[in-house]
């Protein structure tokens, strides 16, 4: 189902606010007016080799085939087959291929429209909103995505991927409980699921529940050791608790390891901060 690669989501949702010297992923202060997010609004966005298929064609297939390649010959050949009355399978494709070309707000509200509206069933309908919402979240409107977010999850409740979306969104939108509450529903339905666990710990630290936060990134980090997200997270829980040299290792690792990640963009910030020192904190 998934359209963008979760470091992008990453990349949408962290918000750039410092507290003990460390980039938070989720700030503390109340949320205001969704912010743009130019990065990645000018970014060329991956897509998945196989979205959710709300029409059965050849038409749809051949659009779908250029998205990875070719995103604005999928446009072009998108709008040509609506206009022949390509339907659902051409709106679709148009949404995905603006996404692609980074245009998250128009590909948003597309995806959302088309998922409200097609005849296809109930799990592919809550796919587009889950496309849907990563678009707008892409675009900076947690509020919008959160929305989105549930009507997907009013037709497939315990999707594990959806309700860390939407524990993202909480998160961004300073709603942590409801974060947290999403994330132990996708934990119920997959244990091993590790950036659920890094998610869990970062609405615990902003629950001032260090301890158990801690015990969550560890338990991530069992799952998928090295995993750049679980990394920046546990270094900021060590920077918290006063552990410099232990933080700097873990947002050193997540550089080396994963140089072109959200994350690890993160990580060199707050590498930076703590080099400043505690006057540019």
């Amino acid at each position: 189902m998934r359209i963008l690669p979760r470091p992008v989501l990453l990349g949408a949702a962290a918000v750039a606010l410092v507290l003990g010297g460390s980039l938070l992923w989720w700030g503390n202060a109340p949320p205001g007016p969704p912010a743009p997010v130019p990065e990645a609004a000018e970014e060329v966005l991956p897509l998945p080799p196989e979205p959710p298929r709300v029409a059965d064609s050849p038409e749809y297939e051949a659009c779908l085939g250029k998205l990875r390649d070719d995103a604005q010959g999928a446009l072009g050949f998108a709008d040509a087959w609506e206009a022949r009355g390509g339907g659902d399978g051409a709106r679709h494709c148009s949404a995905l291929a603006l996404l692609a070309l980074g245009e998250p707000l128009r590909a948003a509200s597309r995806l959302e429209a088309l998922a409200g509206r097609t005849a296809a069933g109930p799990a592919a309908r809550a796919a587009v909103f889950g496309q849907a919402g990563q678009a707008w979240m892409v675009a900076g409107q947690a509020l919008r995505a959160h929305g989105v977010f549930t009507l997907a999850l009013a037709l497939t409740p315990n999707d594990p991927e959806l309700l860390v979306d939407r524990a993202i969104a909480a998160g961004t939108l300073g709603r942590f409980a409801d974060a947290l509450a999403d994330a132990d529903r996708a934990l119920a339905g997959d244990p091993q699921r590790a950036e659920a666990w890094v998610f869990r710990a970062a609405a615990l630290r902003q629950l001032d529940r260090a301890q158990e936060a801690l015990r969550d990134v560890e338990r991530a980090l069992a799952i998928e050791p090295g995993s750049p997200e679980a990394l920046l997270e546990r270094g900021i829980l060590r920077q918290l608790q006063g552990d410099e040299a232990g933080a700097r290792q873990d947002w050193e690792s997540v550089v080396a390891g994963s140089p072109d990640s959200a994350a690890a963009d993160l990580a060199q910030q707050n590498l930076a901060l703590n080099a400043a020192g505690p006057a540019r904190r």
